[in-house]
């Protein structure tokens, strides 16, 4: 801003914090569409049942609320039992919930494992939510629509793969694609498309590693990304851990 005597002020801002604050709104957001997803999901599961119950058909409304309550426990658990992290496990969670009710089967691998040891959790769900959204965009409408997550550690890297059963990615495209407003839908009303990916590759890019496109084995597209010392070192860890509270520590040592 001019001053009076024919200066100038300059205000200078670090965009650090302002692009740590966007990241967690971007990681808030993925989680609110999940749960508003699970939300929709038990309002249709309860008409249903409601309507079961007015039909007076009790043993078919009570074999419905077990099959109901088992296949989410199983997807939950199945989850859980690979992805320790709880952000990342409730996200991949409600996009299975998500994924359901646009036909498309979400599965996490069985050689997926990834340790609470995360340094930057937000980042990680933001990544995975991007890529997850894209796949279920591409693989929708498809025969036998399946798109598969995969996490996995090598020392303190994570490595996460995204595959789906989508048209893929044609190779003169797979580097363009994550250029900030590159896409292939119509750009809403309001706002601006192709920044997922942008932002995904910024993201990885920024803690050192690095994130490419390429084809599935079973064609489709596959993402890529890897994040090199996403993980604590299980010592530190340990130390970041809340002591237990004096009495409760007592109780365990006398156990």
């Amino acid at each position: 801003m001019p001053t009076d005597d024919g200066g100038a002020v300059a205000t200078l801002r670090d965009r650090t914090e302002l692009e740590q604050l966007g990241r967690e709104l971007d990681s808030t957001r993925g989680l609110i569409d999940a749960l508003r997803a699970q939300d929709h999901e038990h309002a249709n599961r309860m008409h249903t049942l409601l309507g079961l119950l007015e039909l007076e058909m009790y043993e078919e409304a009570a074999e419905y609320v077990g099959e109901v309550a088992g296949a989410h426990r199983v997807t939950a658990e199945q989850i859980t039992e690979k992805v320790h992290d709880p952000l990342l496990a409730a996200l991949l969670v409600g996009k299975a919930t998500v994924a359901a009710e646009r036909g498309v089967a979400l599965s996490v691998p069985h050689d997926t494992s990834l340790p609470d040891r995360l340094v930057d959790p937000g980042g990680l769900v933001t990544i995975v939510g991007n890529l997850v959204d894209n796949a279920l965009d591409a693989a929708a409408g498809n025969l036998h629509a399946r798109v598969e997550v995969a996490v996995r550690t090598e020392g303190r890297s994570v490595i996460l793969r995204v595959r789906d059963t989508g048209p893929g990615v044609p190779a003169e495209q797979r580097e363009t694609i994550f250029t900030e407003g590159w896409t292939t839908k119509e750009p809403p009303a309001h706002g601006k498309r192709g920044i997922g990916l942008a932002l995904v590759r910024r993201l990885a890019e920024r803690q050192g590693g690095s994130a490419r496109a390429g084809e599935a084995p079973e064609g489709g597209a596959e993402f890529t990304v890897v994040l090199p010392e996403a993980l604590r070192e299980p010592e530190l860890a340990s130390e970041l851990e809340p002591d237990l509270d004096p009495e409760l520590a007592a109780t365990e040592e006398s156990r």
